[in-house]
């Protein structure tokens, strides 16, 4: 009787001695002799130590805004400054904002031949754009590298010429 060759590949497959196998073989030893009420205490420790990592990790994660304001402070510390004009003021919902305090502000600026439409939402920063006006002239900071990257207010810097009115 003739063998087919995939049957005498995948037959000798079963019996060759993976790292794998071999490792799983030493573990089932070591255990083997154990008090299953110990096995599981270790494993429900190392569960627990697991799980308290991982919260750990998971709260000391910064949320999004502080994320935002980490990134408006590093452009106001290290952006280039250059010109720019105020288009638009607008609600978060996309709306038309006649409020003095708009929550979001969309600018216009060139650098080298092209040019960038941008948003800022400001609805965490009332303060610095109280007496805004629109098509005003402005100064913002962007990031060199990444032009795209731009603010026209933070917390510690503003580009808005403010109306003291």
């Amino acid at each position: 009787m003739r063998r087919s060759r995939c049957a005498i590949l995948f037959q000798t497959a079963e019996h060759r001695s993976t790292p794998l196998n071999s490792t799983y073989q030493h573990l089932a030893r070591l255990l083997h002799d154990r008090d299953p009420r110990l096995i599981g205490g270790v494993a429900a420790g190392i569960v627990v130590l697991a799980a308290a990592i991982w919260l750990l990790v998971y709260l000391r994660r910064p949320s999004a805004e502080e994320i935002e304001r980490r990134r408006r402070e590093q452009l106001a510390r290290t952006g280039r400054i250059t010109d720019g004009v105020i288009l638009d003021a607008r609600t978060l919902t996309g709306e038309d904002s006649i409020s003095p305090t708009p929550e979001v502000l969309v600018y216009s600026y060139r650098l080298a031949g092209v040019t960038y439409n941008c948003a800022q939402d400001v609805s965490h920063l009332p303060d610095q754009v109280a007496g805004f006006r629109i098509d005003q002239p402005v100064q913002l900071r962007y990031d060199p590298r990444n032009p795209g990257n731009s603010i026209l207010v933070s917390e510690s810097w503003t580009g808005l010429w403010q109306n003291r009115n």
